[in-house]
Order: structure tokens, then C-alpha cells, then sequence
């Protein structure tokens, strides 16, 4: 509608969002030129960030057709958003498909050849012809839940009554069928950087990360869309404390797991699994490690559990944009030492794909998001949550 507020704010937005792809994107055709293995490594930190939003998007979309709360219903269009970002996700793998001996080790066949370990791993697992297979089962399963979802949520505003029962008859397999995906895409686009190194809490620690990004992507939209109908009946004080005690939440997982894998590898002290975290300890990562340590932990502890914080849009926005870019940090801490051992190396690339990819994945956002009505209707939620939510 071309009244509508809402699709007005949202073309708006979509105009920096086109301005930061081209200009991302035209910096990374000249890295492409300079120096591709840099360009294809800093690109796969802005593809797992950017990817996961959309997975983390998918994950809360389940859960809260699986809950039932209030705040899932607030949030639910533009989770579904997200998360049917994920064809486009799908094209920005492409890049890396094709660039993976400019990424990963295990994909020479002369460095394979003179080591028992990567001879082992690579015939069984880390080969190019299973790498592929596994990333195409990977992104039909994640495409197929969330289109499937968003079109069965449009179904249900047309009065489709068994739609809601079939919303949580699918969320729950496909929460497992999202964590083991997403468990499995870690180990082979992320840890496999890295391979003679594993752990069982990795996929886990990447879990948690990405829904806690989701979730961050969600307070900046409602706070961003409160001002206007029908944002304004729903983005009200008790959503945003909701938003924000589920960040505190997912922050304190999201913590929980990090220093869980620590703890692990500390106590067994084996030579097979101590050279990640040494790695990471020294040559100024530790530096990295310890801002991550305060910032990303200690002081969003303190902060988000301020009730009046969390009923403020805008105070609640400015500390989900912060923890967000500490997200991408953390992904940088985790990542980039396989390709810097001797210390943080921050390139012009590292900004460029990111806004190249972010300003793509941004552009098929605002578009899905303006494609449907905000709040889903034929939902009792909607009654329960207008009626607790009162002017800020």
C-alpha cells in the first residue's frame, strides 16, 4: 500500500542498504584482483555472520510457534524475513564452493598427502565431493523450513484454522533438524579451517551465537518500526523487556557454551586439542579474547538485568547494535587466527564484504518484510498483547 508508513520507512531503508552492497561489493571485484585467498577468507567471516542471521532468524520462528508467547508474535513477520533470506545465502556460498583451496588446507592434495591425519579425515569427511553434497542438504533443509513456515503463516491469515497445528507439528523436527544442520555447517565451513583440531561444543557455540544475533536483528527492527501502526500496538515497553531478558538469556548461553569448551580442552590438556587455545592466546588475541571477555559478557550482564533499561526502545536498540558488532568480533576471534596465527591482521576486505553481503542480505530483508502485513493475523496473542502494552 502506498500509504502505508511502514513500506514507506522500509523503501528508505532499503536506499543505504543498496549504497553499502555496491560499494562493498565494488571493493571486493578489486580484491578479487589484488589478492583473492584474502578476499575468499574475509568473505566466509561476512557469509557465516550474515547466513546467520537468517539461521538464528529460523530458529526463533520454531520456537515461538512451539511456546506461544506474546513476544513471538511480535516478532514473527520479521523473523520470517530473515529466515527467507536464505535462497540468497545460498548464491552467496557459491563464491566460497568454488574458492575453497584458497580457504582450506585439506583441499591440496600435496599438503593431504604428507599427513596421516588429513589422509584420514579428508577420506572419509573433508573431501570436495562430500564438502558440496552436505552444504546442498544443508541449505534445502534450511530454504524448505522457511518458506514452508512463512507460507503456512499466510495461510493462516486466510483462515486456514489447521495452519497453527501444523506450524508446531513442524518446529519441533525442525529445531533438530536446524541444530544438527547447523552443527555439521560449523564443523566444515568453520572449524575445518583448522583441521586437526575438533570439539563437541563447537556447533553448540555457534548455535547460541547465532540466535543471539537474531534476537539482537529483532530489537533494532521493532525499535526502529515503533513509531507506526501496526508496529506502535505491539512495540510497547513489555515486548521490549521481553526482547531483552531473552538477550540476557541467550548471552548468558551463548557464554556458558564459550567457556564450557575452554574448560574442556583445559582439563584434558591434550596435544591434539590445546593449539587452538594457545594459538589464540597470544601475538594479541588474547587482547581480543579479553574484550570479548568484558564486553561481550561482563557488562551486558550488569546492564540487561536494569528493568528500566530493557522498557526503553531506545537505550535497549543502542545496546543490541553494540553486541551485535561483538558478534562479528567473536566470529573473527574464533576464525580468523587459522589464517593469522601471529596476531589480528584487520584488512579494508573484512569491512568491504561485509557491507557487500550485509547490504544484499539487508536489500531481501526490508523487501520480505514489506511483502506481508506486519502482525499476522487471526492470532489470540494479538488481543493479549495489545491489552498489557501501555504508552512508554
Amino acid at each position: 500500500m502506498p500509504g502505508d508508513p511502514i513500506r514507506r520507512e522500509l523503501a528508505r531503508l532499503r536506499r543505504p542498504a543498496l549504497a553499502a552492497a555496491v560499494i562493498g561489493l565494488a571493493a571486493c571485484a578489486a580484491g578479487f584482483f589484488l589478492d583473492r585467498q584474502l578476499l575468499l577468507r574475509s568473505y566466509l567471516l561476512a557469509f557465516l555472520f550474515w547466513t546467520g542471521l537468517s539461521l538464528g532468524s529460523l530458529g526463533l520462528l520454531m520456537v515461538q510457534h512451539l511456546s506461544g508467547g506474546r513476544w513471538g508474535f511480535a516478532i514473527q513477520r520479521p523473523l520470517e524475513a530473515a529466515a527467507k533470506v536464505l535462497p540468497l545465502c545460498a548464491l552467496l556460498f557459491l563464491p566460497i564452493l568454488l574458492g575453497q583451496a584458497e580457504i582450506y588446507e585439506w583441499a591440496h592434495e600435496d599438503v593431504v598427502a604428507g599427513d596421516p591425519v588429513l589422509e584420514l579425515r579428508v577420506g572419509r569427511y573433508l573431501n570436495t565431493p562430500f564438502f558440496v553434497a552436505r552444504a546442498v542438504l544443508y541449505f534445502l533443509v534450511w530454504c524448505g523450513l522457511a518458506l514452508l513456515l512463512a507460507g503456512k503463516s499466510r495461510a493462516r491469515d486466510e483462515g486456514a484454522a489447521s495452519a497453527v497445528k501444523w506450524l508446531k507439528g513442524v518446529s519441533g523436527p525442525g529445531l533438530v533438524l536446524l541444530g544438527l544442520s547447523i552443527t555439521f555447517a560449523s564443523i566444515d565451513w568453520s572449524m575445518s579451517t583448522e583441521p586437526h583440531w575438533f570439539s563437541t561444543m563447537y556447533g553448540l557455540h555457534y548455535m547460541a551465537g547465532y540466535g543471539l544475533s537474531a534476537l539482537l536483528l529483532m530489537v533494532l527492527v521493532m525499535a526502529r518500526l515503533r513509531h507506526w501502526e501496526p508496529a506502535s500496538r505491539v512495540a510497547q515497553p513489555p515486548l521490549f523487556h521481553d526482547l531483552g531478558t531473552l538477550s540476557f538469556a541467550l548471552t548468558m548461553v551463548w557464554a556458558y557454551f564459550s567457556f564450557s569448551q575452554y574448560l574442556i580442552v583445559w582439563s584434558g590438556n591434550l596435544p591434539e586439542e590445546t593449539p587452538w587455545y594457545a594459538r589464540r592466546a597470544q601475538g594479541g588475541w588474547e587482547a581480543l579474547a579479553a574484550a570479548l571477555l568484558l564486553l561481550h559478557f561482563v557488562v551486558p550482564f550488569f546492564l540487561l538485568l536494569s528493568r528500566r533499561l530493557k522498557r526503553s526502545a531506545v537505550v535497549l536498540a543502542r545496546v543490541a547494535l553494540c553486541l551485535l558488532a561483538l558478534r562479528v568480533l567473536d566470529l573473527y576471534w574464533v576464525l580468523a587466527p587459522a589464517f593469522h596465527p601471529a596476531g589480528p591482521s584487520p584488512h579494508w576486505l573484512d569491512l568491504a564484504t561485509l557491507l557487500g553481503l550485509g547490504g544484499l542480505w539487508l536489500l531481501v530483508f526490508y523487501r520480505n518484510l514489506g511483502a506481508a502485513p506486519l502482525l499476522a493475523r487471526e492470532d489470540p496473542r494479538a488481543a493479549q498483547l495489545e491489552s498489557q502494552a501501555h504508552p512508554a
